[in-house]
């Protein structure tokens, strides 16, 4: 099972854009523990941080045909993205929407996502842990979605 990981604009900096709401755990260390939960569930992680929106579609694109779901934390594009709104929906699989912070509780703004209706679900305000929790749900529900001679 592959599943793909979307890291959008900024997100190169966790750990040192407003570690107040972000923490002080860099991307290079939530990737790492993406790895390792994704090789503890015996399932294969392709990942992308872009500050460019067209990359991210881009990189939905090339895997439609092979990935069997997505995490995607679409950052600033949460309230603006709206072509990677519509790439996702195009999607044959599940896509999770994922935040490290509770979008809800910050400025009023943020609290409204466009990414969210085209998107199964969202984890979010846990810190690092949003990711490992959303990889672990998506599993589940690709696997429990998948014929049963096919789960693994």
């Amino acid at each position: 099972m592959k599943i793909l990981v979307l890291h959008g604009p900024n997100l190169n900096l966790f750990g040192r854009r407003e570690p107040h709401i972000y923490g002080t755990t860099t991307l290079a260390q939530i990737n790492e523990r993406i790895d390792s939960l994704a090789r503890e569930l015996g399932v294969q992680v392709e990942k992308i941080q872009s500050n460019h929106e067209g990359e991210l579609i881009d990189f939905l694109h090339r895997h439609i045909d092979g990935a069997q779901g997505a995490l995607v934390n679409p950052a600033g594009l949460t309230q603006h993205g709206v072509p990677l709104h519509d790439a996702i929906k195009a999607m044959p699989f599940p896509v999770l929407e994922v935040h490290m912070s509770n979008i809800a509780a910050r400025e009023s703004w943020r609290a409204h996502s466009i990414i969210s209706p085209a998107v199964k679900g969202t984890v979010q305000g846990l810190g690092p842990q949003s990711y490992l929790a959303a990889l672990r749900a998506l599993v589940e529900i690709v696997r429990e979605s998948a014929p049963v001679a096919t789960r693994a």
